[in-house]
């Protein structure tokens, strides 16, 4: 059996809700949902487009820590409270994803923890060894 590694955020809400940003079990990272940090300037309420960059781009520091990289996501699951602004999520996926081409899905749900958060997305990568 692999060795667990549990990455921890530093959020308080780990503790509460008993989660770790991500674990790495051999060669596979799982990434837990991640929502956008929205601060009213660079990344809007309504921008999903900025939302969603904003995720993938803190997660590719996430990845980096845990010894791999956008090239080595195979999977992201994609939730939305808007799901008519399906396009503007993909084209920011796509900006970081289109030639590596993982598997993906994207869903509609009726609201994320809090009302500012339009867009969370989980995803799965392999770590080089």
């Amino acid at each position: 059996m692999s060795n667990r590694i549990s990455i921890s955020s530093g959020s308080p809400f780990e503790d509460v809700f008993g989660y770790c940003r991500a674990v790495k079990t051999g060669n596979l990272l799982e990434i837990s949902g991640t929502v956008a940090l929205v601060d009213g300037d660079k990344v809007k309420e309504d921008d999903l487009y900025a939302q969603t960059y904003n995720i993938i781009e803190r997660i590719a520091v996430v990845l980096e820590e845990a010894g791999s990289s956008l090239e080595d996501v195979v999977r992201t699951r994609i939730f939305t409270t808007d799901i008519s602004k399906n396009l503007d999520i993909a084209k920011a996926h796509a900006h970081f994803f289109s030639k590596i081409k993982p598997t993906t899905g994207i869903y509609e749900i009726s609201a994320l923890i809090a009302p500012q958060y339009k867009v969370e997305i989980e995803f799965t990568a392999w770590v080089k060894e």
